[in-house]
């Protein structure tokens, strides 16, 4: 079994006027990796057609052949990288969708999650609609074709304006390329430029790689569109309150982004720090879980004083499936992807820093595999707070009776996980590190308040009660 923690969304990339569009493309998808890894796909425009390939499979794996570039002409080209948050894992939900339809083509690359999907959806089959995947994006491809508008904008604003929830998107004609970000941006997306091309991506580490100059992020409610007359700037969706999502910050984005104005290294670090302040604890080492703890683990080490050590190595060679011995060997899933330095746990005082606790059973497992090396104490730190709600606005969060900290106190995490000690960085020393100016962040995942309401019930269960008493006698 996989280790099970909130799943990245999607990621987006998209390159206007640029000989070599689709390679570009390519190598933005490549470093948004991290964002999804079921599948992806490019779409490009040569100024008279649209081309496709896509597939399921990572990046490198699914654009291996260098022939397969040759398919995809054009000086204009969006992509996509996906872990499915609606819609399931296989290849008719690969984006970005490309559809012909009475004005002609238009493919759409999508990063988030529309909460109003299901009602839209019933009205437009209603209607006589027909529907090909079963992911939200493509209803508003539906919206976007019965609008009554004349020009793309216009057409693209009726659309955006029925749906609620979290978006970033990427569309592509024969002629230009548009951008929108939903009016609370919970998602980054950011705008660069690589010679006379324009470029759209997830996250500023795509621009990076291809030596694209950081323009500006995209604002909330703005909508861009790019074609051979320059770039232009619109505001056309209701308005609301900027709330981006925090958690990009705690475990989404790479840590060599740029997000939200603040850069995504320095403030997990203080949030390591922050944690430091918080719970203190009398140590000899300080470990992360790799890869996503260990800028935290660096800002505790220096707060503290107390020395940083890798002492769990991470297999990077993991895919998402392996076949498991027949023979069951302990902890088999989390012992495939991280292996512990006896040389340096043993006889130590452990502080492991984690970004988060979602069901609590990976966690346990890293706790007695940290002993089992032969720690003397393990005191776990947690640099955020609880996780105690799902997500709704594009991450795939188990629901709420499977996050432990829903119906158990941190008291009870600590004893289910078999820690010695339990920290988590309160609310406020998380906003903390993000600053004061920022207090708009979304934090519906450790407290439930949700920017966007629902216009129905979208988690019915209840917390499940006695998990930990179930499970603790499993010893």
């Amino acid at each position: 079994m996989m280790m099970r923690r909130p799943e990245e969304e999607c990621g987006i990339f998209g390159v206007f006027n640029h000989p070599e569009a689709s390679n570009l493309t390519y190598l933005g998808l490549y470093a948004l990796q991290h964002r999804g890894q079921e599948s992806c796909g490019i779409v490009s425009s040569d100024g008279s057609n649209l081309h496709a390939h896509k597939s399921m499979g990572l990046v490198a794996d699914v654009f291996g052949n260098p022939d397969i570039f040759k398919t995809l002409p054009g000086r204009s080209a969006i992509g996509h990288v996906r872990y499915s948050t609606t819609g399931s894992s296989v290849i008719k939900n690969v984006q970005p969708i490309n559809v012909d339809y009475s004005r002609g083509s238009i493919a759409v690359a999508h990063n988030g999650n529309i909460v109003n999907a299901q009602i839209i959806k019933d009205e437009l089959e209603a209607y006589g609609s027909i529907f090909q995947t079963t992911m939200d994006t493509e209803i508003i491809v539906h919206l976007l074709a019965t609008s009554k508008a004349n020009s793309l904008l216009d057409r693209l604003t009726d659309a955006l304006n029925r749906i609620q929830g979290a978006y970033c998107l990427l569309f592509l004609t024969e002629s230009r390329m548009v951008a929108a970000r939903d009016p609370n941006g919970f998602r980054p997306l950011c705008l660069g430029r690589q010679g006379s091309a324009y470029v759209v991506a997830s996250e500023s580490c795509a621009l990076d790689l291809i030596d694209a100059e950081f323009i500006r992020e995209i604002e909330p409610g703005e909508v861009i569109v790019i074609d051979k007359n320059g770039l232009t700037s619109f505001f056309p969706l209701k308005k609301a309150e900027p709330t981006p999502c925090i958690f990009e910050f705690v475990y989404f984005a790479r840590p060599d982004s740029h997000i939200f104005g603040k850069n995504v290294y320095q403030v997990r670090k203080e949030q390591g720090r922050q944690l430091a302040r918080e719970h203190k604890v009398d140590a000899d080492i300080v470990i992360p879980i790799p890869d996503s703890g260990v800028p935290a683990a660096l800002g505790y080490a220096e707060e503290s004083g107390i020395p940083f050590e890798l002492g769990l190595i991470r297999n990077h060679y993991v895919g998402r499936t392996f076949i498991e011995p027949q023979q069951a060997i302990r902890h088999f899933g989390v012992k495939i992807k991280l292996n512990p330095v006896r040389e340096v746990l043993k006889g130590k005082r452990v502080v492991v820093i984690d970004d988060s606790i979602v069901r609590g059973t990976t966690s346990r497992k890293i706790v007695k595999m940290i002993r089992n090396a032969g720690a003397a104490e393990v005191h776990v730190r947690i640099s955020s707070p609880p996780t105690s709600y799902p997500c709704y606005y594009g991450i795939d969060t188990p629901n709420r009776k499977e996050l432990i900290s829903s119906s158990h106190s941190i008291d009870e995490i600590r004893r289910y996980i078999t820690a010695d000690s339990l920290g988590y960085l309160s609310e406020e020393g998380l906003m903390s590190t993000v600053g004061a100016e920022n207090a708009g962040f979304c934090t519906a995942c450790f407290t439930g308040g949700y920017p966007v309401k629902f216009p129905r019930l979208m988690d019915q269960q209840e917390p499940q009660m006695g998990l930990f008493e179930k499970e603790t006698a499993e010893k």
